[in-house]
């Protein structure tokens, strides 16, 4: 066998340089690279079925098992022009089991996020043309038409707003809890409506969580409304959660208006009073005054799972009961309506079970209400936080704040540990439930995926 060593081999006319001939195999010494063929359209096929997670080189194709769980692939590092990896779904089960392609801080079809190779038996080649476009699928075979499928991923969650504080002056009503809007498992959301439909996040994408504050007392007046809160972003239908209802000072009907849960009106002797209405979806509505008495008592607020009580009669005036769930991992229930003030009528005044806050009284033998004002009144209770539970309404006297305000919301998200990135702001409360990552957002803050 004969040897030529030279340093550069030049065509001596014509455009076309041949090396070999027809069914000759020409190929690299072990450990040598090529520069300037670009060999797009072929690769060196390896025969070591890959079962774990590498980093390819380029002019190689790799067939890809991952029968036994997800397997990432990372693109060479630094490619130039021409460089090419091809990647194969050796079991066909990459439809259950996804082949991560990792872009190595290089984009992918421009984009500075990775991909996936998520279809049964798909094989895909990936050629780097530059850094603008970065990798481009040059071809692709699967059971689908795309060459690759965004890395995507399912969280749950549940999204309460801030409760409504309870009216101000005196035998007012309870305010509604904070809307809620829940996706776990068979859990319902309020007001009795299915589950939602969780989200699907798209990897590198951030998503902003606005925790809504609840209601502040007010002077002699309505009690303010609770703040909505939400979860946004790229990709996704923003789901948001209405505050809670107001309730209404003495003598007043609760404000009309789009609420989580509606608020308890106030009472007026030998009137009719209405309390405002809750929102489909997410909560129920408060309590009216239908009967024309003398009981001195406000209406409650409308809880996630019933009304609040109507006033002004002889029976308990309760704020209405919010929803269980086990989101993360114990059972916590949230949004329960604020009770409302009353006179001289005992324990007719209590918060819905949830968060809501019982509302004032005359009396000191009702241990529902909250610390005495020393002239006789005890003050309405404030939801609690991070419930979305209602403010209880005042007993008196008429110029007071002694109204409770609304409780603030939460935003919690599920999702699969395997898939949690870390990266979130705002500092949530981060736990684990069997194979699931919970993320307790008491403030406003974001996740990325």
């Amino acid at each position: 066998m004969s040897e030529i060593k030279v340093n550069t081999i030049t065509k001596r006319t014509g455009s076309t340089l041949t090396i070999g001939e027809s069914g000759a195999t020409v190929s690299l010494a072990s450990g040598a690279s090529q520069s300037g063929f670009g060999r797009a359209g072929s690769v060196d096929w390896s025969s070591t079925v890959q079962t774990s997670n590498f980093t390819a080189v380029s002019g190689n194709g790799y067939f890809v098992n991952t029968t036994s769980g997800a397997i990432s692939v990372t693109l060479p590092a630094s490619p130039s022009a021409g460089d090419i990896v091809a990647i194969s779904d050796y079991a066909g089960t990459a439809d259950t089991n996804r082949i991560t392609i990792l872009r190595n801080s290089s984009k992918i079809e421009g984009a500075a996020s990775d991909t996936s190779i998520a279809k049964e038996r798909q094989t895909t080649t990936f050629v780097y043309i530059d850094s603008t476009q970065g990798w481009l699928p040059v071809n692709s075979v699967n059971e689908g038409t795309d060459a690759t499928s965004p890395l995507t991923y399912t969280a749950e969650y549940l999204v309460v707003a801030g409760g409504g504080a309870g009216g101000g002056g005196h035998r007012s009503g309870g305010g509604g809890a904070g809307g809620y809007r829940n996706s776990y498992a068979s859990e319902t959301s309020g007001r009795n409506a299915s589950t939602e439909t969780p989200l699907t996040l798209t990897i590198g994408s951030a998503y902003t969580v606005t925790v809504g504050a609840g209601g502040a007392v007010a002077s002699a007046a309505n009690g303010n409304r609770g703040s909505d809160s939400s979860i946004s972003g790229s990709g996704i239908t923003t789901v948001t959660s209405n505050g809670g209802g107001g309730g209404g000072e003495y003598q007043a009907d609760a404000d009309a208006g789009t609420y989580g849960c509606g608020a308890g009106c106030g009472h007026q002797t030998n009137a009719t009073k209405t309390g405002s209405d809750g929102t489909s979806g997410q909560g129920f509505d408060g309590g009216d005054i239908t009967v024309t008495n003398a009981i001195q008592q406000g209406a409650a607020g409308g809880g996630a799972s019933e009304n609040g009580a109507g006033g002004g009669t002889t029976s308990e005036a309760r704020g209405g009961a919010g929803l269980a769930s086990s989101i993360t991992g114990s059972s916590v229930t949230r949004a329960g309506g604020g009770g409302p003030g009353s006179y001289g009528s005992g324990e007719f005044s209590r918060g819905g079970v949830g968060g809501g806050g019982a509302g004032g009284s005359e009396t000191s033998t009702d241990a529902h209400s909250g610390v005495s004002d020393g002239s006789g009144y005890f003050y309405g209770v404030s939801g609690t936080a991070n419930t979305g539970g209602g403010g209880g309404g005042a007993a008196g006297p008429a110029n007071s704040t002694q109204n409770g305000a609304g409780g603030s919301g939460v935003v919690i998200l599920r999702v699969a540990t395997a898939n949690y990135s870390g990266t979130t702001s705002g500092s949530p409360t981060v736990t684990t439930s069997g194979s699931d990552t919970i993320m307790v957002f008491n403030a406003s803050g974001s996740y990325t995926a």
